[in-house]
């Protein structure tokens, strides 16, 4: 996946902002042409177009890294790459344990008295 310079696509009835390009390869009969599936997402990973381009002739020719294949994607598009995509770091949310303040202790009883038996 690779950062693209924003764009605005109208997405049900509001404006989002793309950020997002993924590309992948869905068919390719390694003589002459690939079929590349593409997505356009949101920062927040929310797809807002999507479509298939097909790769042939010197650019297919030309095509020998994953690189050549975004750039060509995003060139189709119209699109300006400006990085590779980093996923946002989650941090984990660390247990709280709260020591208490005083130890605990076993109530305190009074003694029970047996009252003697009564014969």
């Amino acid at each position: 996946m690779k950062n693209i310079n924003p764009i605005s696509i109208w997405d049900n009835g509001t404006v989002q902002e793309a950020t997002v390009l993924n590309a992948d390869v869905i068919n390719d009969n390694l003589s002459t042409s690939a079929t590349f599936y593409y997505t356009i997402s949101s920062e927040s990973m929310q797809q807002l177009a999507q479509g298939n381009l097909t790769m042939s002739g010197d650019d297919y020719d030309a095509w020998e890294t994953n690189d050549y294949a975004y750039d060509w994607v995003a060139a189709q598009l119209n699109l300006t790459i400006i990085g590779d995509y980093v996923p946002p770091v989650v941090e984990p949310i660390e247990e709280v344990v709260v020591e208490p303040t005083e130890p605990e202790t076993e109530p305190e009883t009074e003694p029970i008295e047996e009252s003697p038996a009564e014969s």
